[in-house]
């Protein structure tokens, strides 16, 4: 056991004590004081199964959000628009190959960039794409596979063929890269708002040639 975990488990016991104790002092009985323990249990357990999901229950709230008109992507007519979030990054609910995914839009990223789990769940194939690229990323170099996505779609925006390359050590984050929004016709940020508008034909945008460097910021 970490060091960390102890310490919450020294931390989680001192408050069950504490609960029994008050309960105690004020002659409650062995019945109500274990109800009151299965209370706080099942509160603890909510509270821990909602900060471990925290990621994948966002994107359910946002989606939800949507549907009510509250969340922060809205589209009018073709065009799309993304309110910055409190994090102070830009995300987006795009589709590959029909699979949703929660997507973090990088200027500062030359190429999109997703997850070894995104990329399964999307049927994207990274064995007969090359050699690997190198990734410049905030921890440093790392090597990732070369893929291509069939089809992208981001609200009625949509693009095909767009390469990718496909890493362990991007986690969970999926990133859409330059070499998504430059086959925009615009995008651009007003009032804490990123806009992106489509352009009047797609634009054919390679992924890196062997050898290359892609920054990922």
């Amino acid at each position: 056991m970490s060091e960390s975990e102890t310490i919450n488990l020294l931390w989680t016991v001192g408050v069950l004590v504490l609960v029994v104790s008050a309960l105690a002092a004020r002659r409650t009985s062995v019945g109500t004081i274990l109800r009151g323990l299965a209370v706080w249990t099942g509160i603890g357990l909510i509270l821990f199964v909602v900060i471990s999901h925290r990621h994948e229950l966002s994107g359910v709230f946002a989606r939800v959000g949507d549907q009510l008109g509250l969340g922060s992507q809205r589209v009018e007519g073709e065009t799309v628009r993304i309110r910055m979030s409190p994090d102070g990054h830009f995300w987006a609910r795009a589709t590959l190959n029909g699979v949703p995914r929660r997507m973090l839009i990088d200027s500062g990223a030359t190429i999109t960039a997703i997850s070894e789990q995104t990329a399964q769940a999307a049927g994207i194939e990274t064995g007969g794409a090359g050699f690997p690229v190198v990734i410049q990323t905030a921890n440093g170099s790392v090597a990732a596979q070369r893929a291509r996505i069939e089809r992208v779609a981001l609200g009625p925006l949509r693009t095909e063929n767009l390469g990718v390359v496909v890493a362990p050590s991007f986690g969970n984050l999926d990133v859409l890269g330059m070499n998504f929004l430059s086959r925009l016709g615009s995008w651009r940020v007003e009032n804490n708002t990123l806009i992106l508008e489509p352009g009047s034909s797609a634009q054919s945008v390679e992924s890196p040639s062997n050898g290359a460097k892609a920054e990922l910021e």
